[in-house]
Order: C-alpha cells, then sequence, then structure tokens
C-alpha cells in the first residue's frame, strides 16, 4: 500500500498509527496494512482513507492509492439486495483479495485460492515430469515435490481449509493424487486434513518448546483450560 520499505522498519514506523472511528480495525503485517469497517461504519471508509493518507505524508511516505483495493463481504445466503455504496476516488473495487497469500472472494469462499493452488501445482508437475524425460532421478522428484507442490497446497490451509467447500477439498485432493500417479510422491497419499493436521501438530509443538515465542503463554493457557475440563467431564461421568 505504501511505497517501499523494509518490513521491519515498516512495523516500527505504523505503531502509531490507528483508526479514526471506534469499531474499525486496522491491521498491520509486515508491509501490509487492511482496515476492517463493518457495514455500520460504512460512511467512514474515506475518513480512514485519508487519515492514512496523512499519517503517510507524515512520516515521509506516500500513499499509492492505484495499490489499494476495496471489497465487501456480504453473505450470499441471505435473500435480501444489498445497496453497495460509492466508489472512494481511485480505488479499485475487487471482487477477491490476496490478504497474506490468500485469494479470498467477497462471499469468503476459497475457491479462486484453490483455483490458482491447483493451477500452479499442476504447472510444477508438469515440469517435474519434463524433468524426468531428460534423466532426472526419482529421488530428486520426491524432494521437489515436497518443497514445492506440498507447501503450495498447505500454504495457510489451517486458516482458509475451513472455508473451503467439499469439491474445493476434492480438487486439492486430485493434485495429491496426480503426484503419486506420476511417481512424484513416495508412500501413501495423505489427505489435505492429515498435512494440515501435522504442521499444526509440529507447529504447536515447536511454540510448546519455545517459552520466547510469541505464542507459546496463549497456547499454555489453552492446554491448561483444555486439561481442566477434561478432569471436569471425568469427574461428571463418574
Amino acid at each position: 500500500m505504501l511505497n517501499a520499505i523494509g518490513p521491519a522498519s515498516y512495523v516500527v514506523n505504523t505503531s502509531d498509527l490507528k483508526v479514526v472511528h471506534a469499531g474499525n480495525v486496522l491491521c498491520k503485517y509486515a508491509d501490509d496494512t487492511y482496515i476492517i469497517i463493518p457495514s455500520c461504519n460504512v460512511d467512514t471508509r474515506m475518513v480512514e482513507l485519508d487519515n492514512v493518507e496523512r499519517w503517510a505524508k507524515g512520516n515521509n511516505l506516500t500513499l499509492n492509492r492505484a495499490k489499494c483495493a476495496e471489497k465487501f463481504i456480504h453473505d450470499s445466503r441471505r435473500k435480501c439486495h444489498v445497496v453497495m455504496p460509492h466508489l472512494l476516488p481511485a480505488v479499485a473495487r475487487v471482487q477477491s483479495m490476496k490478504v497474506l497469500g490468500v485469494t479470498i472472494n467477497c462471499n469468503l469462499s476459497v475457491l479462486d485460492h484453490v483455483n490458482n493452488i491447483t493451477r500452479s501445482s499442476a504447472q510444477t508437475i508438469h515440469a517435474l515430469r519434463i524433468l524426468r524425460a531428460h534423466g532426472m532421478a526419482d529421488s530428486s522428484h520426491h524432494v521437489v515435490y515436497r518443497a514445492v507442490v506440498v507447501p503450495k497446497l498447505t500454504y495457510a490451509a489451517s486458516a482458509w481449509l475451513g472455508f473451503a467447500s467439499a469439491a474445493d477439498r476434492q480438487r486439492i485432493e486430485a493434485v495429491l493424487r496426480r503426484g503419486k500417479r506420476s511417481g512424484l510422491f513416495s508412500g501413501d497419499v495423505p489427505t489435505i486434513a492429515e498435512l494440515v493436521n501435522r504442521a499444526d501438530d509440529e507447529l504447536f509443538e515447536k511454540v510448546l518448546c519455545n517459552p520466547q515465542h510469541v505464542l507459546y503463554t496463549t497456547l499454555c493457557r489453552m492446554k491448561q483450560s483444555r486439561s481442566m475440563n477434561l478432569d471436569t467431564d471425568h469427574t461428571t461421568e463418574n
């Protein structure tokens, strides 16, 4: 959104960037900034954008509105007519947006994201087949597939997999099976849910073994709360 500076410098610089109206939320991660505005505050969009622009000028930065985008999220299952507010000057209104590498559309569907990762994975599998035809060893194929295709399919999946439909999941499973049929995946073919659960378990174990991790205290409290609930349920059953 702002002109290029290092992620660490951006985090420091944006520490004093706040929303103007209560109820709006400002999400900042590395060099990405998102303003989340509920429908009751829809009239504050321009005020919040101007606030960011003033802050940018005060910090010797430039807000590039051509790189800004606005997306409205609504529940398509509700049978009601949605009246869209006026367009913001020089800001594009989009149906889908990539948020930290995950494409989400205005219905909170991840169909576009699944389309992107399955298409990209298919291209990688095709490239690996060509490399194999030119003499690349099978062991190297397995390493590249696990290092490129599997992470591509599972990137941030803990956050978006719950929004995926059964059809979306089947398409991801099909990519994994295709890799197995092509001889690129050794061993049993895991499901996308198994891959995500395995990644979550590894992350949580690393967090719990590192008291300096930012999530350490949160996970410890959750673990203690879960243990207390299990003890209570056991006592009640007795």
